[in-house]
C-alpha cells in the first residue's frame, strides 16, 4: 500500500466547540513521509505541531495539542477522519485556538477530504504493529492492545441513561467502514453538564446542530440518533484520533472499556516510550491486507 495525501488545497470554516468563535481551517497536500502536521496561526504567530504522544497537553472535553505556549483544542475529531481514510501526508492550518466542531461527528471532514481529492504517492506507506499484549488501567476503565494485523477495535462503554446503557461495537477499522459505520456518529453530552460548562465559559459554541444532547430520559434532538448505537460509535471515533497521535499508523487489535481522551493519550505514550518491547515498525504489504478496504467484519452488542 503506497502513502496517500490530498490531490489539491481546500478550506472551509466553522464554530469552535468551546469558544463559540468561528475558526478557518484549511487543508494541503504533503510530500511523502510528512506526515501529519499542524500549522497554526495565532496572535499574529504560525506555529508548527507534529503528531507525536507528548504534545498533548489536555484532554478534558476534548484533546488539546500544545506547543511553545500555543494550543489547539478539539483535534480527535479531524484526526480521525484522516486516520479513517488512510491519508499519511498532509498540512493543516489553523487560524484560531480550537478545530470547527461542525456537526459533531468526523463526517464532514471525510466529505472535505474527498472533495480535495485523495491520491497515492511514490513510497510506500509504513506503520508500526502491536507485538506484545499490553494493557493500561485506570479503575473500571482499561484499553488492551494485542497483535493483528490491521485496525480492530472492539469497544464497551456504560453509562446510567436510558437511551444508552451499556453498548459495545466491534469492528475492522478500513476506509469503508469508517466512512459508513463511525465518521458520521456525533459527540454527545448530557444537558445538566453543560449548563455547568456554560457557566465556566466552555462548551459556547454547543448547540443541538452539533452534538447529541441528553435530558434524563432521551434526547433533546428532534431528527433523533443516526445509528441506534452512535454513542459507542462516537466513541471508537474518539479513540481513533487519539491514537492517530502515535505519528505513525497504529496496528492491532484493542479492547477498550469505557475509556476517554487521557486514557487513551495514556495508551500512545506507553507504546510511543516502549517501541522497541511492544512494537515494530514495517512498510505495508499490498495483498491480503489491502483487500480490507472492500469488506469488512462488525458485531454491536446493547444492553
Amino acid at each position: 500500500m503506497l502513502q496517500k495525501t490530498i490531490k489539491q488545497h481546500i478550506s472551509t470554516s466553522g464554530i469552535g466547540l468551546h469558544s463559540g468563535k468561528t475558526v478557518s481551517l484549511t487543508l494541503s497536500p504533503a510530500p511523502v513521509d510528512t506526515g501529519i502536521v499542524f500549522r497554526v496561526e495565532q496572535d499574529s504567530n504560525t506555529y508548527t505541531i507534529e503528531l507525536k504522544p507528548t504534545c498533548v497537553e489536555a484532554t478534558q472535553l476534548a484533546t488539546t495539542l500544545g506547543i511553545e505556549g500555543a494550543s489547539l483544542a478539539t483535534v480527535e475529531h479531524l484526526l480521525s477522519a484522516i486516520s479513517g481514510l488512510q491519508i499519511d501526508n498532509i498540512y493543516i492550518d489553523i487560524v484560531g485556538k480550537e478545530v470547527p466542531i461542525v456537526d459533531g461527528s468526523a463526517f464532514p471532514f471525510v466529505l472535505l477530504l474527498e472533495e480535495a481529492g485523495i491520491v497515492e504517492q511514490e513510497k510506500k506507506r509504513t506503520y508500526v504493529s502491536i507485538t506484545k499484549e499490553c494493557s493500561i488501567h485506570d479503575g473500571q476503565k482499561f484499553i488492551i492492545a494485542k497483535p493483528y494485523k490491521g485496525l480492530f477495535i472492539d469497544y464497551t462503554i456504560e453509562f446510567q441513561h436510558p437511551l444508552i446503557g451499556k453498548q459495545r461495537l466491534a469492528i475492522e477499522i478500513t476506509p469503508t467502514s469508517f466512512r459508513t459505520s463511525i465518521a458520521k456518529a456525533r459527540t454527545f453530552g448530557f444537558i445538566k453538564e453543560i449548563e455547568y460548562l456554560r457557566s465556566n465559559n466552555l462548551t459556547l459554541g454547543g448547540s443541538l446542530e452539533n452534538a447529541i444532547v441528553l435530558n434524563d430520559e432521551g434526547i433533546l434532538n428532534e431528527e433523533g440518533l443516526r445509528f441506534k448505537d452512535e454513542f459507542v460509535r462516537h466513541k471508537i471515533l474518539d479513540f481513533i484520533g487519539d491514537i492517530t497521535l502515535f505519528g505513525a499508523p497504529l496496528e492491532g487489535h484493542f479492547t477498550v472499556h469505557c475509556s476517554g481522551h487521557a486514557l487513551n493519550n495514556q495508551l500512545v505514550r506507553f507504546l510511543h516510550s516502549n517501541q522497541k518491547e511492544y512494537t515494530k515498525k514495517f512498510p505495508s504489504q499490498t495483498t491480503k491486507q489491502y483487500r480490507r478496504e472492500n469488506t469488512f467484519r462488525t458485531s454491536s452488542l446493547q444492553a
